[in-house]
């Protein structure tokens, strides 16, 4: 189960986050906001993508939108995003929990510099109803990611 991978890489890295596990559905944006009672932006969503030679993950802020051009000029190739069904295979979390996480596969993590507009912000925990709260540092220094700028 995709949670209990989260909750599992939390405990492996020593790391002490709420896993916020809502009553109602956080699948989309608009519906994690709603459960948080926050805007959308500050929800990092997490996308999926393929390049020509590996699968990647993109978290951004909630509202933004990839822009095509800085996204070629940034990886070389046209946006992808992988089939649904293929989502879980390769992260090992649902459509809809997707973060970057306690995944099933290493995969190369890009945080999109939207995130840094705000102090803390809400990624998926591996399930459909689940999220925490972290800094967009955090997210960082846990992921490793490497800062981006492909959004509109």
């Amino acid at each position: 189960m995709a949670l209990e991978d989260v909750r599992r890489f939390f405990k492996e890295n020593n790391l002490d986050y709420e896993i916020l596990e809502m009553d109602e559905s956080t699948a989309t944006v608009e519906l994690a906001a709603k459960a948080h009672g926050v805007e959308p932006s500050l929800i990092a969503k997490t996308i999926a993508l393929r390049l020509k030679d590996r699968n990647i993950l993109i978290v951004t802020k909630g509202d933004a939108k990839i822009d095509n051009r800085k996204y070629k000029d940034t990886f070389k190739t046209k946006f992808k995003m992988l089939q649904l069904d293929e989502v879980l295979d390769i992260t090992g979390h649902p459509v809809g929990g997707v973060c970057p996480f306690g995944l099933k596969n290493p995969l190369d993590i890009y945080l999109d510099t939207s995130l840094n507009d705000f102090q803390y912000i809400y990624p998926a925990a591996g399930s459909t109803n689940s999220s925490i709260k972290i800094t967009p540092k955090e997210l960082q220094l846990i992921t490793k990611g490497e800062w981006v700028d492909v959004c509109k």
